[in-house]
């Protein structure tokens, strides 16, 4: 596809994009929520710079092994299907990642999860990488699902 006919409205794209990216926010928020979770039960003295980062790097993992499941269930290889997970959302999580906790720390402070923050965070995490996902897939017909 040459850079003429790029175009940012096709609803299909918007739509297949959206779920793609709905699959990695569900991935991302396991490891995320429960790290926070983890640390807010337990109340163990670590700084929240350091919550925060084990619940990115958790959240990256958690979804990057929701989607090797998702795509082991589509008949692709382990191989495959870890490659694609990791290759085409690692920017796409990095970038939901960062959005969410930056979020939960501009409103609470950080390592923080409230009945209020958590659909805020989870919004701030879908928006951000949409776009992304949404020209990947439209540019390159290339999806991690």
């Amino acid at each position: 596809m040459s850079s003429e006919t790029f175009h940012w409205s096709c609803k299909h794209t918007w739509s297949r994009s959206a779920k793609n990216t709905s699959w990695c926010l569900l991935g991302c928020s396991i490891g995320d929520f429960g790290t926070i979770l983890f640390f807010q039960l337990t109340q163990i003295p670590f700084p929240v710079l350091a919550i925060m980062t084990l619940a990115i790097i958790n959240g990256i993992i958690t979804s990057i092994i929701l989607e090797t499941i998702i795509l082991l269930r589509q008949n692709f290889s382990f191989k495959l299907a870890f490659k694609t997970s990791v290759g085409m959302s690692l920017i796409s999580m990095i970038s939901m990642e960062i959005a969410m906790n930056l979020t939960d720390y501009l409103l609470t402070g950080g390592a923080i999860l409230t009945w209020w923050v958590v659909p805020i965070m989870l919004a701030a995490g879908f928006v951000t990488p949409w776009p992304y996902n949404y020209w990947r897939l439209k540019r390159f017909n290339e999806a991690c699902h």
